[in-house]
């Protein structure tokens, strides 16, 4: 179905990024996960004191760099080449981990396979039966952050729910997430469940209702 014919649309992959770099507070120290997340660092403000960490090692990081301004060493934990910030660092990545076990990050913006309605994120496995499955740093920081967003598509490629009453996949964490971004709006997780904060101009309550699993709430 094509969501322009009906008066809205959807925000792309850095349209996401972005979206979620406003809302990023001055002053914390935020880790930005694989995927969506890692662009978000391109879209916060310079004069905005925001030190973003990689958990292979780098405190500080920056915006992705003008081609003939790379530094082949210096990677995200996406192996993404990657600014620094002044006054950014390298540390062990021994270090970089006692950092997110320790509770010093603010804020963990990981992507996400599902969302639901208690918090639970899944986002390191399809089904339980699944070979090769590698959960990474995702499972310290979703537990050690002292606050985790999830940026990801509203629905699968398919238009199967993603925000869900309970997640169907192995979980990552249980009831970790305080909000979620995706091409369609902005959601708190609260007690009583999804409330809706802000949508795509255009849309409508009862659209987003109708491709979300999980009942919404309105703010």
């Amino acid at each position: 179905m094509n969501e322009t014919r009906q008066g809205f649309e959807p925000l792309t992959r850095t349209g996401m990024a972005a979206r979620a770099a406003q809302d990023v507070p001055e002053g914390w120290y935020v880790n930005l996960g694989i995927g969506i997340p890692t662009l978000i660092a391109d879209y916060i403000p310079p004069e905005r004191e925001v030190v973003v960490h990689s958990e292979n090692g780098i405190l500080g990081m920056g915006p992705a760099p003008a081609p003939h301004q790379q530094n082949p060493w210096l990677v995200n934990a996406s192996t993404q080449r990657v600014s620094l910030r002044p006054g950014g660092a390298f540390v062990h990545h021994a270090d970089s981990f006692a950092m997110v076990r320790g509770g010093h990050i603010d804020l963990c913006v990981l992507g996400g396979f599902q969302v639901a309605e208690n918090g639970d994120l899944a986002n390191w496995a399809h089904s339980p039966t699944e070979t090769g499955r590698q959960i990474g740093g995702a499972m310290d920081l979703a537990v050690g952050a002292k606050r985790v967003w999830v940026v990801m598509e509203h629905t699968t490629k398919e238009g199967a729910a993603r925000l869900l009453r309970r997640c169907s996949y192995p979980l990552t964490a249980a009831a970790c997430v305080s909000r979620v971004y995706t091409n369609l709006a902005v959601l708190d997780v609260t007690p009583k469940g999804f409330v809706v904060i802000d949508m795509v101009h255009g849309l409508d309550f009862a659209d987003l209702q109708a491709r979300t699993d999980a009942e919404l709430h309105r703010a």
